[in-house]
């Protein structure tokens, strides 16, 4: 059972709390040049400028400010190629580092290149809260107004801890964006995304705060196309009485990420969120889950399975037979001692 970081971004641009699209006036299509100046692709320059784009900004404005700059030669050529382009509608809002001298084509692609964005936010699925408020602070919100809004932030009834809700998502926030508001973008994601995974619906047998730790759980024991059965194994041990004895509970009490092994000595840990030695759920999430998790949390795949393991990178085995799993296991152990899980620490 894994305890790794290594799910796919869902990824999304906000300013503030809005999502940026990218407009483009008709009075500026109907004088769109044709033939418009541009530097030639391939030979730009080394000076990088900074280029702030805000929420919903014009396509034309965008291509002034880059011309204005050096980074275009003309702001005709940005715009004439925005509007063949359908991705220059995922231009993030935020402050762009690109180089001068680049031809229209090539300051799209350094416009979508979410490394080129200052002060992003970065939450991958499966990150733990005290993993992303560095990025905060990094991004330029202050400690200690970070410390302030988490105070107060508002949570969803019926939640009473952070983890969990931090949407895992690519955040971009205007400079005068304050950390309260960023951090309940956030949470506000979160609540959406329960809502569409089915959460909130009588007929699940749990309370959203309750299925939003089994999430957490999936994201931390499974691969995506295992997230359904693991879902279902959650449920069929809880049903059973029995503990769940998943590592990732352990290694979220240790805040250690990455690691594959587990102690012996780890599973006697004193904690509340120790699932080999305390039964239930525990009390709260063990990380941020994505969207895929959160669906597999109210829609487990039909199964007997009691046990699973991964047996090698890529491989996880699901079992009711006690027998099998400890042959599983013996499998596993050896290729731990081989090196097969080497690429995955």
């Amino acid at each position: 059972m894994k305890n790794l970081l290594r799910i796919p971004i869902v990824r999304v641009g906000l300013a503030g709390v809005a999502v940026f699209v990218v407009t483009f006036g008709l009075d500026s299509l109907r004088n769109l040049d044709s033939s418009a100046p541009d530097f030639s692709c391939g030979a730009a320059s080394a000076e990088e400028v900074l280029i702030r784009i805000e929420s919903g900004e014009a396509g034309s404005s965008i291509g002034a400010s880059l011309a204005s700059a050096g980074v275009i030669k003309s702001s005709e050529a940005y715009f004439r190629l925005a509007v063949a382009d359908a991705r220059a509608a995922k231009v993030a809002p935020g402050t762009h580092r690109v180089q001068k001298n680049l031809c229209a084509a090539d300051s799209l692609e350094q416009l979508l290149d979410s490394k080129r964005i200052v002060g992003l936010i970065n939450i991958s699925e499966g990150m733990w809260v005290n993993e992303v408020l560095p990025q905060l602070y990094r991004s330029g919100f202050k400690v200690q107004e970070v410390k302030s809004a988490l105070t107060t932030l508002a949570k969803p009834k019926g939640f009473d801890q952070l983890e969990g809700l931090l949407f895992p998502a690519q955040y971009s926030f205007a400079s005068t964006t304050s950390a309260d508001v960023a951090l309940a973008s956030m949470v506000s994601r979160a609540e959406k995304e329960m809502r569409i995974a089915g959460f909130f619906s009588s007929e699940t047998g749990y309370t959203p705060a309750q299925l939003l730790v089994i999430a957490s759980l999936i994201q931390a024991e499974g691969g995506e196309k295992d997230f359904t059965k693991v879902s279902q194994v959650v449920r069929n041990r809880l049903r059973k009485g029995m503990p769940l004895q998943f590592d990732s509970t352990v290694h979220y009490v240790m805040q250690s990420r990455g690691n594959i092994f587990l102690s012996t000595k780890s599973t006697m840990l004193s904690s509340s969120y120790n699932t080999y030695r305390k039964f239930g759920l525990p009390p709260g999430p063990i990380n941020n889950p994505g969207a895929s998790a959160m669906r597999a949390a109210v829609t487990p795949q039909e199964g007997d399975w009691l046990y699973f393991i991964t047996v090698a990178p890529g491989d996880t085995r699901f079992t009711a037979d006690i027998a099998q799993f400890n042959a599983w296991k013996y499998e596993y152990k050896k290729n731990l001692r081989t090196g097969k899980f080497r690429s995955q620490k």
